[in-house]
């Protein structure tokens, strides 16, 4: 039962690491060579800590030692799916559907200009995305007057845009 309880433990410890350390212990056991997010360190630590964890369990109900190991390894693989399916979910970049803004959310939005965008300057407007209200820098290729509506045409950085008259595509 000793070594089954050990086994646990080792699986809990690397669990832990892989919560604190997160996606670099799955590029450094090169987990991320394999092309899917199925496997995890995370999910490979779920499935060693579930394997002497529920062994131990096994051997101290049916006192048998065949049979501890393979509810072990039962209970590990149905661990491990467990965790590898949730980290999967987590990193899952199509679940981007949160109303936090993001630079591609921006192209081919609409917005007012709150202050004058000059020739070859830099002015300012404000643009709803998701309901979020944002004030960004604005450059424009023909200077544009505050109050004007505008339609963002590319992202220069976190806090500057594109800017252009124009039919408004996401009113």
């Amino acid at each position: 039962m000793t070594v089954f309880l050990l086994i646990g433990g080792v699986g809990a410890a690397l669990l832990l690491l892989a919560v604190l350390v997160g996606d670099l212990l799955d590029s450094l056991f090169n987990f991320d060579a394999i092309d899917s997010d199925f496997f995890s360190f995370a999910g490979l630590a779920g499935f060693v800590g579930a394997l002497g964890f529920a062994g131990a369990i096994a051997l101290s109900v049916v006192h048998s030692l065949p049979i501890a190991i393979v509810s072990g390894v039962l209970v590990g693989l149905g661990v491990g799916a467990l965790a590898a399916w949730l980290t999967a979910r987590l990193k899952d970049p199509s679940r981007d559907s949160d109303s936090t803004v993001r630079s591609h959310h921006l192209i081919g939005r609409t917005g007012r200009v709150i202050h004058d965008i000059p020739a070859g300057g830099l002015g300012e407007i404000r643009v709803s995305v998701n309901g979020h209200p944002t004030k960004l820098n604005a450059r424009a290729a023909e200077p544009i007057g505050a109050g004007t509506l505008v339609e963002v045409t590319a992202v220069l950085s976190p806090t500057s845009v594109m800017v252009r008259h124009g039919e408004p595509v996401h009113p």
